[in-house]
């Protein structure tokens, strides 16, 4: 079977955390007090994530999409993403953040992408509800769950942040940076330090061309 790429989006696919930085502006209290619960991993995400999102207005819904149209991707991804379609790999988005901000920020790079999970929103109400189909544990998108939906014997895994480190675990191979490396550093789980999308679709290249 052929590999499969489950690749992070807010700080990942992404050249900063454009999820994040969304909630600190929309929700600023909410998530002064929430986000260092979140790293220090005494909250769940399924718990502080959903708290946040859901003490935002839907009348600024319009707003956070424009907030997302100028955000830059990280290098090397569409290089990526080419390399990955010469060789028959799927990539899949996996994110903890809304989908609208994914594919906002992804524009016509949406078409290229196997399949794209995160969160929905609701705006019928005064505040947003969030819908995940992937709710489950400790998680508003659990992405074990998205990648066992796929058959493959080479899961790998892309991400940067707390919110990919049980996609981490369960992934045999892991690209990791920021504070996601850090947490595999204490689980003592194995990964390949990367700095942009070049570095990873270099190393892929490398790995089966042998």
């Amino acid at each position: 079977m052929k590999p499969i790429i489950f690749c992070d989006f807010d700080g990942t696919i992404t050249a900063e955390e454009t999820f994040v930085a969304m909630l600190k502006q929309f929700t600023p209290q909410m998530s002064a007090e929430i986000m260092p619960k979140l790293y220090n991993r005494e909250l769940t995400l399924r718990q502080g994530v959903r708290q946040m999102l859901e003490s935002i207005p839907s009348a600024r819904y319009q707003e956070v999409i424009e907030f997302s149209q100028p955000k830059q991707i990280r290098p090397g991804l569409v290089e990526l993403i080419d390399f990955l379609d010469t060789q028959g790999v799927p990539f899949v988005v996996v994110s903890g953040g809304i989908r609208i901000m994914v594919e906002t920020v992804l524009g016509d790079l949406v078409n290229r992408v196997a399949a794209i999970y995160a969160v929905d929103i609701d705006t019928q109400g005064e505040y947003w509800r969030v819908h995940s189909e992937f709710e489950g544990g400790t998680e508003l998108v659990a992405k074990v769950n998205v990648m066992n939906l796929y058959e493959s014997d080479e899961k790998i895994a892309i991400g940067d942040s707390v919110t990919d480190l049980n996609m981490a675990l369960s992934a045999p191979l892991v690209f990791a940076r920021d504070r996601l490396a850090q947490y595999l550093d204490q689980q003592q789980k194995p990964y390949l330090f990367w700095n942009d999308f070049f570095d990873v679709r270099d190393d892929l290249a490398r790995r089966w061309s042998c």
